[in-house]
């Protein structure tokens, strides 16, 4: 469907409906590239299938006035830009560059042999470069698992960079990393203490450890049907209930931002497990660029945290799967961190995506002052035009008045004074205007505000919601809502352990059925990740009913044995 736009909606000149894609070819009688210019190709729609809702078409002259609105300053950074101008190149970036660019008789690996053998389909896509930099570990490019050159500098300008003690590249995501610091922490049989919406790389940790969780019933909002923190009080409680059983915590677990941008206060739960010589873990996948600026919340480190695993890739600018594990202070052995990495990261890391950590490590410490302006910027902008349209809800800190502050570059849009699921609203969003979203719930949209964010997407983004909101006002008549606080998991008994759940014997059984049996199943609707069922709880008629109707409401239902959740997996107990 082509979108028309009104005579004031205007987009950029940067903004084009076709690319001019440039492929590199090789001279094979010689060593040299050389590249030509492709035809002017057309951008082809998406090919997602979406059928939620059908288009609906309404003339109204308020939604063209949204575009007068001033969001200024169409800025990106660009390879042009001054963060990229360096006076030279990152330790990890230069070696990798240096190392391709040497005149060499191949004998290794990768297959491809520096890009001699690579798939057209691919070249066509990505041209020749990256492979040419797809190295496996040469003696210049260093060694992930025992750095003594341009990794361990890397890694330690990160460290300076971030104010850990010490840095962990990471290419297996924050998963690994999060695998990592509960292994290091927690023996078979130790307690951990965590939030019950926390993401399933910690389930599987306490697979991996044998840890016993010790779950904590997040802050939930049911008109937003969304789980916040945890608060310093609900911690004390669990490490005050297991000491009157005689028994103290290995580790402390908390996810701070969540994937909605709501931060915990960290400085007080660190000082609370420091008190208790407990050390806190924080899941900090979402939040890397954390006091990075003034209007931004403290970072995890900052507040205490003992070991913090972020996202790179998130809201900084690596490669997808990209992380970082930063350890402070002397509570968690390094040694036992660096032999969990091993034992969880692949023997053969990808280059490229080391090398990405390193450059967007360089491109924050370059700019630091500066580098989140216009982010920030653009999105308060954006809150505050969103806040204008009738029948949309703006998440903001007083839906969650407990804890101290939401991430600003995380924008959540409800819209269910609309009549409409998150879901709907998503499908016509993307489907009349190739809007793309970072999450999507039951009841409202989450939208990321990046590095790359542009005036051009901002003014799309508002033009398209409000043609939704003077669309949908005259069809739909939203649905009353029972406010009632409770989570789909706040009623959940743990009966096994997570790893004795995941090797017990299973059967299936019909969803009709299930209610009473204990879960074999990890099973959450993803993004964001968040668990509804883990092995070893019994399993509610509330979770049940929560996971019939997101998936009947559009939603990805994953880690179910049967996809279709007509039948779920438990255990022989």
């Amino acid at each position: 469907m082509e979108v028309m736009f009104p005579p004031s909606f205007t987009l950029s000149p940067n903004y084009a409906p076709n690319w001019f894609l440039h492929f590199p070819v090789t001279d094979s009688s010689s060593n040299n590239f050389t590249f030509r210019t492709s035809p002017r190709v057309p951008l082809h729609p998406a090919s997602r299938e979406r059928s939620f809702v059908p288009p609906v078409h309404v003339q109204d002259e308020s939604v063209e006035r949204v575009i007068t609105e001033p969001i200024t300053d169409n800025h990106v950074l660009s390879r042009h830009s001054a963060v990229f101008k360096q006076n030279r190149l990152p330790p990890l970036v230069s070696a990798l560059k240096a190392s391709a660019e040497l005149n060499t008789a191949s004998f290794h690996f990768p297959g491809h042999n520096r890009g001699h053998a690579a798939p057209d389909s691919l070249t066509q896509l990505i041209g020749i470069r990256p492979y040419l930099h797809d190295l496996p570990e040469l003696p210049e490019l260093d060694n992930l698992f025992c750095p003594e050159g341009p990794i361990l500098e890397a890694q330690t300008e990160a460290s300076k960079l971030f104010g850990s003690s010490e840095t962990w590249f990471l290419v297996g995501g924050t998963t690994c990393g999060i695998q990592a610091a509960i292994l290091a922490t927690c023996s078979p049989g130790d307690f951990l203490i965590l939030p019950r919406n926390c993401h399933l790389s910690v389930i599987s940790a306490m697979v991996l450890s044998g840890a016993v969780p010790k779950y904590i019933i997040p802050d939930y909002k049911n008109d937003w049907e969304i789980a916040g923190g945890v608060t310093p009080l609900q911690v004390l409680k669990v490490i005050q209930e297991l000491e009157r059983e005689g028994k103290k915590p290995a580790a402390v677990f908390i996810t701070s931002p969540t994937y909605h941008g709501i931060c915990c206060s960290l400085s007080e739960i660190s000082e609370l497990c420091h008190s208790h010589k407990i050390p806190l873990i924080v899941d900090e996948a979402h939040g890397a660029h954390l006091g990075f600026h003034p209007e931004l919340p403290n970072s995890a480190l900052q507040q205490g945290a003992d070991l913090t695993v972020q996202s790179t890739h998130k809201v900084l600018c690596s490669l997808t799967q990209s992380s970082m594990l930063h350890l402070s202070g002397n509570i968690v052995d390094k040694e036992k961190i660096s032999r969990c990495l091993q034992t969880l990261q692949t023997t053969s890391p990808s280059y490229l995506l080391l090398a990405s950590l390193d450059a967007a490590r360089a491109q924050l410490s370059e700019s630091l002052a500066s580098v989140f302006n216009q982010a920030i910027k653009l999105a308060n902008e954006t809150k505050c035009l969103l806040k204008r349209i009738p029948g949309i809800s703006v998440l903001e800190n007083s839906s969650f008045p407990t804890f101290p502050g939401i991430d600003p570059l995380r924008l959540t849009v409800g819209f269910w004074e609309l009549g409409l699921s998150g879901y709907e609203a998503d499908e016509i969003l993307y489907r009349d205007f190739r809007i793309v979203c970072e999450l999507v719930g039951s009841k409202s949209i989450t939208y990321a505000v990046n590095l790359g964010t542009c005036r051009d997407h901002v003014q799309r983004l508002i033009f398209g919601i409000k043609h939704l909101a003077a669309t949908y006002a005259h069809i739909h008549q939203p649905e009353e809502t029972v406010v009632t606080g409770h989570a789909p998991f706040a009623d959940t008994v743990t009966r096994l352990i997570p790893r004795d759940a995941f090797f017990a014997s299973k059967r299936k059984v019909s969803i009709k059925d299930c209610v009473g049996e204990i879960s074999g199943d990890l099973v959450c609707p993803y993004p964001p990740g968040i668990p509804v069922l883990i092995p070893g709880e019994v399993i509610t008629e509330s979770a049940v009913d929560y996971l019939i109707r997101v998936r009947s409401n559009g939603g990805v239902i994953s880690g179910a044995s049967d996809p279709s959740l007509s039948s779920i997996t438990v255990c022989n107990v």
